[in-house]
């Protein structure tokens, strides 16, 4: 379902800052459009810019979970500083930015811009004395290449291609590492002078970083009958000598098919991406936002691309190393960029990051292996391209949960395809490896039951002392809960040998904490008392669902847990918490608790473009950080939200439109992805579901609640319905 042009993005006026920049993207590479109206500059990125040279400490011999516990356990605060969250003050290993292209037009111009979703093109008109010039530029869905085309030739126009602002030298090294935590400017980087091309109609670089990893951006002008054609490229080798070769052929390939050619194939491409599903809420807000975040999605995220970092394909041009590195954090970021796809039915574009999670399998065992002495496999919580440590807060950067959590991507992939063969190959092997490696953590406690020697609960406490926690936070214990009831009923089709082992592990956790509230805790000892960001404690209920709202208890949990995040307020939240809170009010069919908390996101966490700046940047009012670094997981969060609102799928049911509040008005979806590979597409008017089709590719079975009413409209398999229960409705569907 295309989206209208209502959805598009527009800016009147200058786009003054790189994060509220016209976002163009292909999964590979990246660019932003912006500038005063007297230069428009396009900020380069590219997913495998890397630096990632290691910091020293994260290679001694006492970099050791064994080291961590001891000085833990007898409180050697200062020195669990210096081994495992000093290494942070060392500005490698990062991602870096490319570069930027520069267009001058010599005055002061007014400047109107758009983003055509449907099309993934930006348009900019600048009113100049001669007269307006209109600019078309685009990053080809496939072919990586960036084309522009520019009405005519003004006056006075130039143009250039810069280099990030590194010292340069003969030789790579780190300036002044103390500078780091007060100056983390690109100049704490030395690196050799760059190799400039600078001819009338080519301009670029070429760049080396390391030995092996070098990269060059040339951009390439062809006059036309129509006005002027600019073509950009760039490209990663492992030598000078092959970017000298093969950019300047890759832009004349480019070139020669013409930009109406090219943007047409690249049309065609996202013309398929937006036919997978779609949204109709009669509520602007919430249908511009999903379209946006699908959109930013697809823009950097690509099966056989590199899967997004923090910024995804806009790595920070502001002079400055990115905000968190631009790494991979596994506390919730990664994973909470990864939910989105599967209900959206995008499952390529989603597939990036289980394949880059699949690849770094042997990186993953090493670590466990070096780190911790555990076999199977674990990756650090905050870590490179490559899989190596990045360190932070020790607590949060090096927890056997967040590998839990990346395990979870694996069985939601199986559970939304039904692929038993992904399930055998990939799903089941990869939560299996990370069992063996938590079982070789846990120790018997004098009660019988098993605990993590060290536990957390991200982020709560921040890095002091009492973050650790003992016993274990409910954090690690639903996490290691979730693993092992997944794996003792996936374990039936994929490996029965192997249930024993779960269902022993798994008898012997402790259960989850509650007060007398009914309300879950912190851990056993140790209740939420303020306002915090990451509801780590709450994983039972989101994302793991190990609490669901279908019975007396379970509902008198969920409801008290609700009472207490109201009470305690938002003055501590930042923008993914609002998307959090919404899948929580979701749970409890409350829509517009939902709706609410995600109008507070989109309008006052959200730059111009979409971006999530992560602190309440207008001084809304709702929260107290008022900061502005740029991340994406809750951009992805929020719109899976929406989605959730539309469509449960879980236990073999699925609920239409679960938690729609009235504002919505008539709503429709086409072509959601449920439990089992199943797609759905429902209408909802006046208040009433008034159309519903199912289309199944693989034998299985779901309840249609509230379904005994509706016809609904059936592809794919043939099926068999009946009437169970208190009017739902039963689909066989069978080969």
């Amino acid at each position: 379902m295309l989206p209208g042009s209502k959805n598009n993005l527009q800016f009147h006026g200058p786009i003054k800052s790189w994060d509220e920049g016209i976002p163009l993207g292909n999964g590979r590479c990246g660019c932003l459009v912006w500038g005063d109206g007297q230069n428009l500059r396009l900020s380069l990125d590219r997913a495998d810019l890397w630096e990632t040279t290691p910091c020293a400490e994260t290679q001694s011999p006492n970099f050791t979970y064994a080291t961590m516990r001891s000085m833990v356990e007898n409180k050697q605060w200062d020195d669990l500083i210096r081994t495992f969250e000093d290494p942070c003050t060392c500005p490698y290993p990062t991602k870096l930015t490319a570069g930027r292209i520069v267009l001058g037009f010599g005055e002061n111009a007014d400047m109107e811009s758009v983003l055509s979703l449907n099309e993934a093109l930006a348009g900019v008109t600048l009113s100049l004395s001669d007269g307006p010039v209109t600019l078309r530029l685009f990053m080809h869905a496939e072919k990586q290449a960036g084309f522009l085309h520019m009405s005519r030739m003004p006056k006075g126009f130039t143009w250039r291609v810069d280099y990030p602002a590194y010292n340069f030298g003969e030789k790579k090294e780190l300036l002044d590492r103390g500078r780091f935590e007060e100056d983390n400017s690109l100049e704490l980087f030395t690196y050799p002078h760059p190799e400039v091309v600078g001819e009338d109609d080519v301009k670029g670089f070429y760049f080396t970083i390391s030995e092996n990893h070098c990269y060059g951006v040339l951009m390439r002008r062809f006059h036309t009958e129509c006005g002027e054609l600019f073509v950009w490229d760039s490209e990663t080798a492992e030598d000078l000598q092959t970017l000298r070769e093969t950019l300047p052929k890759k832009l004349s390939a480019a070139a020669a098919e013409g930009f109406d050619a090219q943007l047409a194939s690249h049309k065609e491409w996202w013309a398929r991406y937006w036919n997978k599903s779609g949204v109709r809420i009669s509520e602007d807000l919430f249908e511009k936002n999903w379209y946006i975040t699908q959109y930013l999605f697809a823009s950097c995220s690509r099966k056989g691309s590199l899967p997004m970092p923090l910024q995804g394909v806009w790595t920070a041009d502001d002079g400055m190393l990115p905000p968190w590195k631009g790494d991979y954090h596994n506390d919730l970021n990664t994973e909470m960029s990864y939910y989105l796809y599967l209900k959206a039915n995008h499952l390529e574009e989603g597939e990036s990051f289980l394949d880059f999670l699949w690849d770094l399998v042997p990186a993953a065992r090493d670590f466990a292996k070096s780190f911790f002495n555990a076999e199977g496999i674990c990756l650090p919580s905050v870590m490179t391209v490559e899989g190596v440590p990045i360190c932070g807060w020790a607590m949060y950067s090096f927890s056997p949960g967040c590998q839990i959590w990346l395990s979870q991507l694996f069985e939601r992939h199986y559970r939304y395809t039904g692929d038993v063969e992904f399930l055998r190959e990939r799903a089941y092997p990869y939560m299996k490896e990370t069992a063996k490696f938590v079982q070789c953590l846990l120790e018997e406690g004098e009660d019988g039951l098993l605990y993590l020697p060290l536990s957390s609960s991200p982020e709560l406490h921040d890095n002091l002392p009492e973050a650790w926690i003992k016993p274990n936070s409910n954090f690690d214990l639903a996490l290691m809960r979730f693993l092992f009831t997944q794996l003792e009923e996936l374990c039936e089709i994929a490996a029965p040998e192997d249930k024993a082992s779960w269902s022993e592990t798994l008898n012997k956790l402790p259960q989850l904490a509650v007060n007398d509230k009914k309300c879950y805790r912190i851990s056993p000892v140790e209740d939420l008392a303020e306002s915090h960001r990451h509801f780590s404690h709450l994983m039972a209920l989101y994302p793991l669902r190990l609490t669901e709202y279908d019975t007396e208890e379970n509902r008198a949990i969920i409801d008290a847990c609700v009472d207490q995040l109201e009470l305690l307020g938002t003055g501590l939240w930042v923008g993914y918490s609002f998307g959090w809170m919404a899948q929580i009010y979701t749970l409890q069919g409350n829509g517009e608790g939902a709706a609410a908390q995600l109008e507070l996101f989109w309008r006052y966490f959200c730059s111009p473009n979409g971006f999530h700046l992560n602190g309440d940047y207008k001084n809304g009012g709702f929260c107290t950080w008022h900061y502005r670094p740029f991340t994406l997981e809750a951009n992805m969060l929020a719109a899976d939200a929406v989605q959730e609102m539309l469509l449960y799928s879980g236990k073999d049911e699925i609920r239409l439109f679960p938690a729609v509040p009235e504002r919505f008005g008539d709503v429709q979806f086409d072509n959601f992805r449920a439990q089992n590979g199943i797609l759905v597409s429902a209408q909802l008017k006046n208040g009433s579901v008034t159309g519903v089709k199912l289309h199944a590719d693989k034998p299985c079975s779901v309840i249609l609640k509230n379904g005994a009413s509706l016809v609904p409209e059936f592809s794919g398999l043939s099926c068999k319905t009946e009437t169970v229960g208190d009017g739902d409705l039963k689909i066989d569907f069978v080969s």
